[in-house]
């Protein structure tokens, strides 16, 4: 970011408007959106109930889900940033400050190997703190660690649905019904368990407690 900070005006707000262009993707790929996305498909393909909830549904929770994890990294990025633009109307140096909270966010969750990884790939000195790794080196260790979670989670959720898809077949198959499918007839039985353990309310629950804020 120091590289921009001497650029006119005009350029930085240039450049800040091209990079609000790919906001949506920041915001996919470098917050909790991305686990929470992924756990509940993951949920309703092992449900077996195909549209139902929709995927607008699913988007929706998940970014709800995301502000509420992430309130108080966004005020804080909201504090930072605001001081220079304040000061100097200096963009640049906006998004520098601003960013260092999701980069502290996006730490906290990534594996160490992960962040090793990409660091030695750069082709630099090892950092001696952690400020001096770049956000960029970080992104796309955070989404590597987050795509192993998130996949591990929907590991653990798949199986219990598995178990019961194998009971049911197991029963038609002993008495005779091998034109039946045996996902029409557990599918009923699997909302029935997940309605009765409460299982939405656990599964959020549990992957808003599963960061490390």
């Amino acid at each position: 970011m120091d590289v921009f900070a001497n650029f006119n005006p005009v350029l930085q707000m240039l450049l800040v408007m091209s990079m609000f262009s790919i906001l949506p993707f920041m915001f996919c790929c470098m917050t909790s959106f991305l686990r929470f996305t992924i756990v509940f498909s993951m949920l309703k393909t092992a449900m077996g109930t195909q549209q139902v909830p929709p995927s607008i549904v699913i988007i929706g929770l998940s970014m709800i889900l995301t502000f509420y994890t992430m309130g108080g990294v966004f005020q804080k990025m909201y504090d930072l940033g605001s001081v220079p633009f304040t000061k100097n109307q200096d963009m640049i140096s906006t998004i520098a400050e601003g960013s260092k909270p999701l980069k502290e966010f996006m730490m906290k969750q990534t594996r160490e190997s992960d962040l090793a990884f990409f660091v030695e790939l750069a082709n630099k000195q090892q950092p001696k703190s952690p400020e001096e790794i770049t956000i960029w080196q970080v992104a796309p260790a955070y989404i590597l660690s987050e795509l192993k979670t998130s996949f591990e989670i929907g590991f653990i959720v798949f199986v219990p649905f598995i178990v019961l898809d194998l009971i049911v077949a197991n029963i038609l198959l002993a008495l005779g019904m091998f034109m039946l499918s045996p996902t029409i007839i557990s599918l009923p039985f699997k909302l029935l368990i997940f309605i009765a353990v409460d299982g939405w309310a656990l599964i959020v629950q549990g992957l808003v407690q599963s960061y490390n804020t």
